[in-house]
């Protein structure tokens, strides 16, 4: 079974021809493509667009994770379930940033109030 079509082998034949040249320029930026890779990936990506048989893009390969690293990853899961009992007596970000809000505009509040309130006094005074 083949994993390209025909037109996907014609159009990344074509693009390395224009890599070769010197011709061919990258999408976003349109510096010139200097690295071979990148040509066969932009290549890949004219003949997806243009409908042609393609595998799906691969991720990039991580470095296998030992497993010292998965007990620890395991004791940051079982923090947060410990937080969460709690959270009936904590406030949730959100609560907290709109209870702070109304706090500082009750406090703008009050001293607006408080100004106006004395020179009001002042007035009456003179």
């Amino acid at each position: 079974m083949a994993r390209y079509s025909k037109g996907t082998q014609d159009k990344v034949e074509k693009v390395m021809g224009e890599y070769k040249r010197g011709t061919l320029k990258s999408g976003g930026s349109g510096k010139k493509v200097t690295d071979r890779k990148q040509a066969i990936a932009i290549g890949l990506s004219e003949a997806r667009e243009k409908g042609e048989k393609v595998p799906k893009k691969t991720s990039k390969k991580t470095a296998p994770k030992k497993k010292a690293a998965k007990k620890k990853s395991a004791a940051k899961k079982a923090a947060p379930k410990k937080a969460a009992s709690r959270g009936k007596t904590m406030m949730t970000k959100k609560a907290a940033n709109k209870s702070g809000v109304k706090k500082k505009a009750a406090k703008k509040r009050s001293t607006a109030t408080k100004k106006s309130a004395s020179k009001k006094m002042a007035r009456k005074s003179s």
